[in-house]
């Protein structure tokens, strides 16, 4: 990919016409494979690369995308990855790895600078866990530390109150929860730091697939609560990054 700094350079010795400085340009902004346009100059922007969403695409086409991002320097989050599909990648990149309750496949090469503050993650089932790991590794391929508080709803709040000092000393805390969703408004109410709910389509009928736990949570008491998408362990886990590095 072009360096912008040399185009310009280039540009303002003489050895580079306008024109061609502009097609170079146009070029470095992302990488054209037919089925996919990448875009690599999102590091630049925003501080971390692409990431690829893995259902509805091959494997072929994820590892394009993938093998191009890695040619750039830059390190590689696949999410919501079949089984099968991450077994082909890893037949490709035999450095990649895969966490199969996630559905997320990680290529690291290159060394990230490692947050000062941590993350909290806490769910309130067991059942919640493929979401909730799916912040967590999604906070950690970004470089943050993540603890990690698990099984903890508010149908036993004593568990909850066990481990508070591990949500009171977090930057960010991600709460998941399906059911009715009550989890986040209980911790956001303890905490300083801002909450990152997440709903998720754990429940009965009558949770019409998390959209019950979206409602509670959206119409939370509590402040300091933000909302992401039903299921979006990985929305989640960007926010918090994000919130972490300020």
């Amino acid at each position: 990919m072009p360096d912008t700094e040399v185009i310009l350079r280039a540009v303002q010795s003489g050895e580079l016409e306008v024109s061609e400085a502009i097609e170079q340009l146009r070029q470095a902004s992302f990488i054209n494979l037919g089925h996919s346009r990448v875009d690599t100059d999102r590091m630049r922007r925003k501080g971390t690369s692409e990431v690829i969403f893995g259902e509805g695409k091959t494997a072929e086409q994820i590892s394009a995308i993938s093998g191009s991002l890695l040619e750039q320097s830059q390190n590689v989050l696949v999410t919501r990855l079949a089984s099968e599909k991450a077994d082909q990648l890893q037949k490709k990149f035999p450095d990649a790895n895969y966490h199969e309750q996630a559905r997320i496949l990680t290529i690291q090469r290159q060394a990230v600078t490692p947050a000062v503050t941590r993350i909290a993650v806490a769910c309130a089932g067991t059942s919640d866990l493929p979401v909730a790991e799916e912040a967590r590794l999604t906070a950690e391929f970004f470089g943050n530390p993540v603890d990690t508080l698990y099984d903890a709803g508010v149908a036993g709040l004593h568990r909850l109150m066990a481990d508070i000092d591990l949500l009171l000393d977090a930057r960010v805390v991600i709460a998941v929860a399906g059911m009715e969703g009550a989890l986040p408004s209980v911790i956001g109410g303890l905490v300083k730091a801002p909450v990152i709910a997440v709903p998720t389509s754990v429940g009965y009928g009558a949770s019409f697939g998390g959209v019950a736990a979206l409602l509670g949570m959206l119409n939370s008491c509590a402040s300091g609560i933000s909302v992401v998408n039903i299921d979006n362990g990985f929305g989640a886990g960007f926010l918090a990054n994000t919130i972490n590095r300020l």
